[in-house]
């Protein structure tokens, strides 16, 4: 470890960008780079599936540049710098053509779309967002695109779509499960969201699968599984995302589900840490907002010289479809139970039970949602 060199944190989406932020509260003289891939200014991904419907420019979602951001925080900013490799008996990282030494490094280094192989020639015609840049190249798709087929009816899946129907273009929500946010909500409270889907005018191809995609006339044919056929402008891919390993792993770090670290963030190396998207925290995978909040906490004051266990509240996760409104609490993994649904004209309340009897997780839906404050405070912590 170098004492005279900066702590070098990898990646300016929310997990880094906060433990800079938290870290400059704590000590002001630490010098601290902060390295990007992209243009390395501020934005709020999770703004990125529902700001086309409002006319967001891609500039107004960028609330910090990455100047701003380095004269805030009296740090180093290094944007559209690729890291190459880690080398960790020198305790510095590789770029092109430039070595920077670090006396800590921080991973925040995000997740890659999943890409589905499917066959005919117009698979890389397929768009993910996944950051600003992607954004900008789907909104100036977006903008003349007629009918849009979405893969995937997730979280982002439905988010897209919702906003994507706001803004009245024709919009098919396609998903191997037989109903959207298969991973998070029981039957009736799925339903209820695909039903509201539905009356705001989205279609679903649910239980399906596109066998082929081609080029055709200038548009995109899709061929499903069932062996119809349908003809849209753009195609937009949210079937989940997989953790950037890839550094960590060639530099000997381990790594599972993401890049294996403690409670304090810290990977088999003492001297790296990582958090958000790219990290499997105790085991746990959490790529949202509030867990990586918790986590960038915890980090900063353990840089600082404070060592820091992350915990984990049960955190709950709003959707973003402003068509019919959701709230999930799922249940950690591994843990069983059955979900117990109560169903009314205004919403569905339901609560995940282990075989004690205990609330593990809940789903709201619609007016139901208010309940979301009460069940949370009675959740036990995730960790």
């Amino acid at each position: 470890m170098h004492h005279d060199a900066p702590i070098l944190i990898i990646g300016s989406g929310l997990a880094g960008v906060t433990v800079a932020r938290e870290f400059r509260k704590l000590d002001k003289t630490q010098p601290l780079t902060l390295i990007s891939a992209d243009i390395g200014g501020f934005y709020s991904k999770p703004m990125l599936s529902n700001a086309f419907a409002s006319g967001r420019s891609p500039e107004s979602l960028l609330t910090t540049t990455a100047d701003v951001l380095a004269e805030q925080l009296q740090i180093e900013t290094r944007s559209g710098c690729n890291v190459l490799a880690i080398d960790r008996a020198q305790a510095c990282v590789h770029l092109q053509g430039e070595t920077l030494r670090y006396r800590q490094l921080v991973l925040a280094l995000g997740a890659d779309p999943i890409r589905l192989t499917i066959a005919g020639d117009a698979q890389d015609a397929v768009l993910s967002v996944n950051d600003w840049a992607d954004y900008v190249r789907f909104r100036e798709r977006a903008q003349s695109a007629r009918r849009i087929l979405v893969l995937g009816a997730g979280l982002i899946g439905c988010e897209f779509a919702n906003d994507l129907r706001y803004a009245d273009q024709s919009v098919t929500v396609l998903d191997v499960a037989d109903q959207p946010l298969s991973r998070l909500l029981p039957p009736h409270a799925a339903e209820r969201l695909r039903s509201a889907l539905m009356a705001a005018g989205i279609a679903w191809r649910l239980g399906q699968t596109v066998s082929a995609l081609e080029h055709h006339s200038g548009r995109l044919q899709a061929t499903f599984n069932q062996g119809d056929v349908e003809t849209f402008d753009l195609v937009l891919s949210a079937v989940g995302l997989r953790p950037r390993v890839a550094l960590a792993q060639a530099a000997g770090l381990a790594v599972g589900r993401g890049i294996q670290v403690n409670r304090q963030l810290a990977s088999s190396d003492p001297n790296i840490f990582a958090l958000g998207d790219c990290a499997a925290v105790d085991g746990w995978v959490l790529p949202y907002v509030m867990p990586i909040m918790q986590a960038a906490r915890a980090l900063a004051k353990t840089l600082a010289g404070t060592p820091t266990d992350v915990s984990y509240p049960a955190m709950p996760v709003v959707v973003k479809t402003p068509a019919m409104p959701v709230v999930v609490c799922p249940p950690p993994e591994g843990v069983a139970g059955t979900w117990e649904e109560q169903v009314d004209a205004e919403g569905v309340l339901a609560r995940f039970v282990d075989p004690d009897g205990h609330l593990r997780g809940f789903a709201l839906v619609g007016a139901a949602t208010a309940e979301k404050n009460a069940l949370a405070k009675a959740l036990p912590a995730w960790l």
